[in-house]
């Protein structure tokens, strides 16, 4: 069972969350924080694999509350739930430890198959957010070395960075592209070292930075 803490201000919101993931039969709600403040009281108290959280939010926001976690060294596996598509938000949250980001319109389907994921060690970007987020990435990221692949993706290679984005977990990639695991594995690792990230979510980044997601 995958336990999830809902952080958002809204009480339909949480409550409309709530209710869905209740139909996902892996995935329990063992908590929720109206605001920024109560978060950060009760997620280290809770201890969830996966923190469900809006970036917008009274007393502190989440990228407040994101910060607050990682230096007390309790910060779960976190994705923001967002109703702006807001590139710069998204960047500063991943920059303090998101792992993954969606707007609150998200299909159950894909809001599950993204928990899935992060309590798996991976990451879950929605493709609606991809150009914002690529804007914002033009914005900020100097051009420097660190946008320069020094090997070609393949067709391949694409293929499975576009499927990690999109917060699918190696099994779920394999099945989908009719590959053993280990084959897969074996694309993920030559991803991270092509791209020159250390783990999946800054492999995502680093996809959106230099266009190979478009």
């Amino acid at each position: 069972m995958i336990r999830v803490v809902l952080a958002d201000d809204q009480t339909l919101v949480r409550q409309g969350v709530r209710g869905l993931l209740a139909l996902v039969p892996d995935i329990e709600v063992i908590g929720e924080a109206a605001d920024g403040e109560e978060a950060l009281a009760k997620v280290p108290a809770l201890g969830p694999d996966v923190l469900l959280l809006d970036i917008r939010m009274p007393r502190r926001d989440g990228i407040s509350v994101l910060e607050g976690l990682r230096a007390a060294n309790a910060l779960p596996p976190t994705l923001i739930l967002t109703t702006f598509d807001d590139g710069d938000a998204a960047i500063a949250a991943i920059k303090a430890g998101a792992k993954g980001l969606m707007l609150k319109d998200v299909s159950l389907e894909d809001l599950a198959r993204a928990i899935r994921s992060l309590a798996d060690g991976g990451t879950a970007f929605q493709p609606a957010l991809t150009e914002s987020l690529m804007a914002a990435l033009r914005r900020t990221a100097p051009a420097s070395a660190d946008t320069y692949v020094a090997d070609p993706l393949t067709s391949r290679e694409k293929e499975v960075l576009h499927l990690i984005c999109a917060g699918y977990s190696n099994r779920e990639i394999a099945d989908l592209l009719t590959l053993a695991e280990g084959t897969v594995k074996n694309h993920v690792s030559n991803l991270l070292l092509k791209l020159d990230a250390r783990d999946r979510t800054r492999a995502a980044l680093k996809a959106l930075q230099q266009g190979h997601l478009t």
